[in-house]
This record gives structure tokens, C-alpha cells and sequence, in this order.
């Protein structure tokens, strides 16, 4: 999912960096807002996951405590381990959808809806080269 939501990321940032006019600038607002309702809904889901499983370490953390057993603490250590790589995607998809809201800001300010000095500069947005 980081990696999809990356490329459209980089297609979008491509687009608005190139200077030209764009033609259907409506009906791209229109599939951001719909790019952007969709990833907010899969960043939602990812933050429940991620609390879930927060909690679910921090109550094994304590039946650990007064009830100190190896297994417990094997599990303990494999719902740490699988925390970091939520929180690291549930990190990815935050800041990507910050930066389509960045964009569609943007688009709005091109489509001429809004004052200039409300949108925050595309130079804010730094976006890596994907790995291929």
C-alpha cells in the first residue's frame, strides 16, 4: 500500500511541478478527493490495527510482570516486533495523505477558488525516488 500510494504521490507531484496547464482540473480535484477519501479510510483502519495491537503488548507487558513465564515473554517480544512495521506504515500513509491534501490545495489555488497565501508552498513537499 506505501508503495501504490508513493507512485500516485510522484505521478501528482510530477504534474503540478511541470508548469503546464492543466485541462480538467475539476475532474482531477474530483480523483484526488476520492484517492484521499479512500486512504483515509485505509489510514483509519491501520490506526485501529496499531492500537489494538498496543494495547494487547502493554497487557502482556503486565501479565508479564506479576506472572513472569518464558512463553509470555516470547510473545511479548514478537508483538514488539510486528509494532514497528505498523507503526512505520501507519507513519507512511499519515504523511502521504497530508501530501495529497497538500496537493489538492494546490489545484484549488490553480483553479483560482482560493487566495494564494492560504496554500502552503509545493516546496515543503519532498517526495524520495521509489525503488525499483
Amino acid at each position: 500500500m506505501g508503495r501504490k500510494l508513493k507512485e500516485y504521490i510522484v505521478a501528482l507531484q510530477k504534474l503540478l511541478e511541470s508548469g503546464e496547464d492543466i485541462e480538467n482540473i475539476g475532474e482531477l480535484k474530483k480523483e484526488l478527493l476520492t484517492e484521499i477519501g479512500f486512504w483515509q479510510h485505509e489510514r483509519l483502519i491501520h490506526l485501529l490495527v496499531t492500537i489494538l495491537f498496543a494495547l494487547m503488548t502493554m497487557a502482556v507487558f503486565m501479565v508479564l510482570l506479576f506472572y513472569p513465564q518464558i512463553s509470555m515473554l516470547i510473545l511479548l517480544i514478537a508483538l514488539l516486533s510486528l509494532m514497528i512495521p505498523y507503526i512505520r506504515h501507519y507513519y507512511i500513509l499519515e504523511n502521504g495523505v497530508q501530501t495529497l491534501y497538500v496537493f489538492y490545495e494546490e489545484l484549488t489555488k490553480r483553479q483560482g477558488n482560493i487566495p494564494v497565501e492560504c496554500v502552503p508552498k509545493l516546496k515543503g513537499v519532498v517526495i524520495k525516488e521509489l525503488k525499483k
